[in-house]
């Protein structure tokens, strides 16, 4: 390897978890899902699109109640909050100890819909919700699962949907989206350029 090419790059020890040493941009959705006879509401960066098809995959835990509700109802629900719902995206992650009463006022707390054709609830006042089937859960990554589903139905508000005489640049100041730089900070995101593409690329 060219020593001179990585003169400014420092080495990371991959004994230990390397995420924690420098920033990196991913989205920041909240995962709803049936637990007991109540629900529960989880915030997850590390989510994403799997494929262009409709397939939707998130890293949880088996030490975290929404990976045992995913894993018993095998559905789960996707809001993407916007900017200004940080906050309520934290409030989903105060911890819980195990206890359903806790978790149960903490849902309450935050403004929610139900979900249309799944038995979960959305965050309220999100830009993009989601409603999937469990397709399978891949465990082995140390202590971590990632979680996929076959999306069966999804929502979107009208002023975040793409609209092909739109000026994107325009829509995207005006409306902005959510973005967690991991790890533990956020950003709102307005300005954005268009991506220069290759001549005749296609996906």
């Amino acid at each position: 390897m060219d020593k001179e090419l990585l003169k400014d790059f420092i080495p990371l020890e991959t004994q230990a978890p390397i995420w924690d040493r420098f920033f990196m941009v991913a989205p920041l959705v909240v995962i709803g899902t049936k637990e007991g006879k109540g629900y529960d509401l989880a915030p997850k960066h590390m989510a994403t699109p799997l494929g262009h098809s409709n397939y939707f995959g998130f890293v949880c835990t088996p030490s975290h109640a929404t990976y045992h509700n995913v894993k018993k109802t095998g559905e789960f629900a996707v809001s993407f909050p916007l900017p200004d719902q940080i906050t309520l995206a934290s409030l989903s992650a105060s911890p819980r100890s195990g206890q359903e009463a806790k978790s149960k006022d903490i849902v309450q707390a935050l403004p929610t819909i139900k979900t249309p054709t799944i038995d979960a609830l959305f965050i309220g006042n999100s830009y993009l919700y989601l409603e999937c089937q469990l397709f399978k859960i891949i465990d082995g990554f140390d202590a971590h699962s990632f979680i996929t589903g076959k999306i069966s139905a999804a929502y979107v508000h009208k002023e975040y949907q793409k609209v092909s005489d739109a000026d994107e640049q325009l829509q995207m100041y005006q409306h902005p989206l959510l973005a967690y730089v991991a790890n533990g900070r956020f950003a709102k995101l307005s300005e954005t350029f268009n991506f220069p593409f290759p001549k005749d690329f296609k996906r």
